[in-house]
């Protein structure tokens, strides 16, 4: 029986999950890298740790399974989006360190675009808004900080590409510089109505475009890779969002899907049309088959497992993330904390603010932080959610597919049913950003079934209903309301 294999480039860790004919994960490996924050606000990765804990991975889960290349008939990558790296063309040394999506250092050249007046231009041709988040105004700094680097990026010396395009070009040693559709979607380089780079994009922030990758379908031919021993295809690619999208078999407009890893993305598909939000959502393409684009709005929130991850690593007052649920249980509700630990997303789009605490007493206890970290997240998610009812109105009555490690925590997904006011699904395989990419090259090599068939496949584990009283509800979240103003107002 044939096999695929998913590679899943995440923001704190690389993953190589092996899946098998009828779609179920058999075996995986995981491998934290290095964070490196030189300064407040700015993420960085060294791109060769990236390239290294995939290959790893990789070897791993071969290893764990006896498998050979023979064995598995295509790969699929997933990827951290936006997440923006610059190599040479000929050795593939960086020019600099990955600068990561969650970075806030081109806040100062984001504001100089808008006061210049192409807010609504960018809007216009990509679907974004300005921020540091896209990978535009990151690709722009690293050419400004090195000499001579904008030269020879238009000489096709330099080569750009997000984390995707970075493995690929490693994985065909330099044959492939390519992407696809849904990572394009994300640079604020990419006309997401021509289906093709913009020239006035990257005019507007001197851009060579001689640096940028093709792109491609999300199911399609990205070139061979003899990484697990033999000649593999890689036949799918979709940044992690989109690719949790496909793996929720969110292929209906109206459906809609929130993961919740590092940061929390929620995505409403809307079909053949993308929507421009009146409530500062993004227009995005969900994934394109066939040519053909499907395109969602979408709503970013920059902290939501990682508030969790700080209550570990930051404060010590958790060993595990397990551990938040008995915790939240016994919390008081009376604490309100505002995770804008690098800003905030949507729909604020403040990059400078930062993290805030509020209702601290001398009675705060680490089940209060618990909870309130929690809390924060289903806050978050009804900031979107509502954003999304306006923009959309069809998704008053949509069923939230949830998924990202934070969705196994009971007590924070029964929150989020409550804050929302809707149901809230977690779907039975748990591995849906993988799957996703597994499913596109699967299909793509005619192992897997098509849309429909796949989307037969999909089956719930958990429903969580709403079960708090609207007027608490409407309480709990004016509390947050409150700090979220607050916290915008003392910088």
């Amino acid at each position: 029986m044939p096999h695929i294999l998913a590679i899943d480039q995440g923001t704190t860790s690389s993953r190589a999950i092996l899946f098998d004919g009828d779609m179920k994960p058999i075996a995986s490996a995981q491998e934290e890298f290095t964070q490196h924050f030189p300064q407040s606000g700015w993420v960085e990765h060294t791109p060769n740790d990236l390239w290294a804990t995939v290959q790893s991975t990789c070897k791993t889960v071969m290893e764990k399974t006896g498998v050979t290349a023979g064995d598995i008939a295509a790969i699929g990558i997933t990827n951290q989006r936006e997440t923006t790296v610059i190599w040479d063309a000929e050795t593939g040394v960086p020019l600099h360190n990955a600068i990561v999506w969650q970075d806030r250092r081109t806040a100062h050249m984001c504001e100089g675009l808008r006061a210049d007046g192409h807010a609504d231009t960018v809007t216009a041709i990509t679907g974004l808004l300005i921020d540091p988040y896209f990978s535009a105004t990151k690709v722009k700094w690293i050419l400004d900080q090195h000499d001579g680097a904008r030269a020879r990026a238009a000489e096709g010396k330099l080569l750009f590409g997000t984390v995707d395009s970075f493995l690929i070009w490693h994985m065909t040693q330099g044959r492939a510089h390519v992407t696809d559709a849904t990572n394009a979607a994300r640079t604020m380089l990419y006309d997401i109505h021509k289906g093709a780079w913009s020239t006035e994009m990257c005019a507007m922030l001197d851009i060579p475009m001689q640096m940028l990758p093709e792109v491609r379908d999300c199911a399609s031919d990205f070139g061979g890779t003899d990484l697990l021993g033999g000649e593999t295809p890689i036949y799918g690619v979709a940044g992690d969002q989109q690719a949790a999208t496909i793996g929720q078999a969110c292929f209906a407009p109206g459906m809609l899907k929130s993961t919740y890893g590092t940061g929390c993305f929620a995505l409403l598909n809307t079909g053949d049309t993308p929507v421009t939000s009146k409530n500062r959502m993004l227009t995005t393409v969900a994934y394109q088959l066939d040519g053909k684009p499907t395109y969602a709005l979408e709503g970013s929130i920059f902290i939501a497992g990682a508030v969790v991850q700080w209550l570990r690593d930051g404060l010590g007052i958790i060993g595990s993330a397990s551990e938040t649920e008995a915790l939240a249980k016994n919390g008081r509700g009376d604490v309100t904390l505002v995770p804008a630990f690098t800003g905030l997303g949507a729909p604020y789009w403040n990059p400078d603010c930062r993290g805030a605490v509020y209702g601290l007493t001398r009675d705060t206890n680490p089940s209060d932080m618990a909870r309130a970290a929690l809390e924060s997240i289903g806050f978050q998610t009804r900031d979107l959610f509502d954003a999304m009812r306006a923009d959309w109105p069809d998704a008053g009555d949509a069923v939230l597919r949830v998924d990202g490690g934070l969705s196994a925590n009971d007590w924070a997904m029964q929150f989020l049913s409550d804050m929302l006011g809707a149901p809230v699904d977690r779907p039975a395989g748990v591995e849906t950003t993988a799957l996703g990419a597994a499913w596109l090259a699967g299909m793509r090599a005619g192992v897997y079934p098509d849309m429909d068939g796949f989307a037969a496949k999909w089956a719930r584990a958990a429903r969580f209903d709403p079960a708090m009283e609207p007027a608490t509800r409407d309480t709990a979240y004016a509390r947050w309301q409150r700090a979220i103003a607050a916290t915008q107002t003392v910088l």
